[in-house]
């Protein structure tokens, strides 16, 4: 069998971010695999630039990289109790080329911040804006690493055992869902 096509998404631009971090300790938690990350450095939706020029190639190029993976994962922070807007910003243009890019493609969603709730309320907002898009949400314990900036070790490695089982199970459940 050829290698699972894994998509992850980063709901921050930051090199360093903990979200980052947390979807390459998934990636190896996941295994072997053909990984892509998805570059959100994506002009702000307009409609007017949408109705002058149509839908941006990074746009389009997100898209095509969504429908090609087996997986999508997504980790994402939590800016002033939301979702971060460069999440934001990707869905609303993903939601604007025909065809749902996500429908039925299995997800999973996960948070980390360096705030007590690890991105809770983030996270949420995250799962209810992929509602119109039609993905395939696996089930499972929630991921909200909390005060992220001391949960990885020197080599990006989660530290609590806790975290680290929570993501074990999800990253498992997803493999044996598209395996």
């Amino acid at each position: 069998m050829a290698d699972i096509k894994l998509l992850t998404i980063s709901g921050s631009l930051r090199k360093g971010a903990y979200n980052r971090k947390l979807l390459a300790e998934a990636v190896r938690v996941f295994g072997p695999a053909d990984v892509t990350e998805a570059d959100l450095n994506l002009p702000l939706y307009d409609g007017d630039l949408e109705d002058a020029e149509g839908i941006p190639e990074s746009v389009q190029t997100l898209v095509d990289q969504i429908k090609a993976a087996d997986a999508v994962v997504i980790s994402s922070p939590e800016y002033n109790k939301g979702i971060s807007g460069v999440l934001k910003n990707a869905l609303d243009w993903i939601s604007r080329v025909p065809g749902s890019a996500f429908k039925n493609k299995p997800t999973v969603v996960m948070s980390a911040n360096a705030g007590r709730t690890g991105g809770e309320t983030g996270q949420y907002m995250v799962l209810h804006c992929l509602v119109p898009h039609q993905a395939e949400i696996l089930p499972g314990p929630t991921l909200c690493v909390a005060t992220a900036g001391d949960e990885f070790d020197a080599n990006d490695r989660l530290l609590n055992e806790r975290y680290l089982k929570a993501l074990t199970t999800k990253m498992t459940a997803l493999r044996e869902r598209v395996s």
